[in-house]
C-alpha cells in the first residue's frame, strides 16, 4: 500500500513537469531557434561584403560600397561618402530587388 502511494506520487511529480518542458521546447522551436539561424545568415552576409555592391544600412541609408576595410565600410550616398561600421549594414540591393526604373542608374 505505502509503495503504491510512494510511486503514484512520483509519477504524479514527473507529470507534473511535462508541460513545463513542452513549453520550454515550443519556445525553442518558435522563438529562439529562428533567431539564432538569421543571425548566423547575416554574420554570412557582412563576411561576404564587396566593393561594388549596393546595400542599405540599418539606419536606412542607401549607398555603394566604394572600399571595405577589417571592421569599417566608405560608402557613398548621393554625393558624399561615409565611414560605416559592418554591423551597420542591414540587407543588400541587388538588380533583383531594384524597380526596374531605378536599375538605369
Amino acid at each position: 500500500m505505502t509503495l503504491s502511494i510512494l510511486l503514484q506520487a512520483a509519477g504524479g511529480g514527473m507529470m507534473g513537469l511535462l508541460p513545463f518542458l513542452l513549453i520550454i521546447v515550443v519556445m525553442w522551436l518558435f522563438f529562439f531557434r529562428p533567431q539564432m539561424k538569421k543571425q548566423k545568415a547575416e554574420n554570412v552576409f557582412r563576411k561576404e561584403i564587396a566593393k561594388g555592391m549596393r546595400i542599405v544600412t540599418t539606419s536606412g541609408i542607401h549607398g555603394k560600397i566604394l572600399e571595405v576595410k577589417e571592421t569599417t565600410l566608405i560608402i557613398e550616398s548621393e554625393n558624399s561618402r561615409l565611414c560605416v561600421e559592418r554591423s551597420a549594414v542591414s540587407k543588400e540591393l541587388s538588380a533583383q530587388y531594384l524597380p526596374k526604373d531605378q536599375d538605369k542608374k
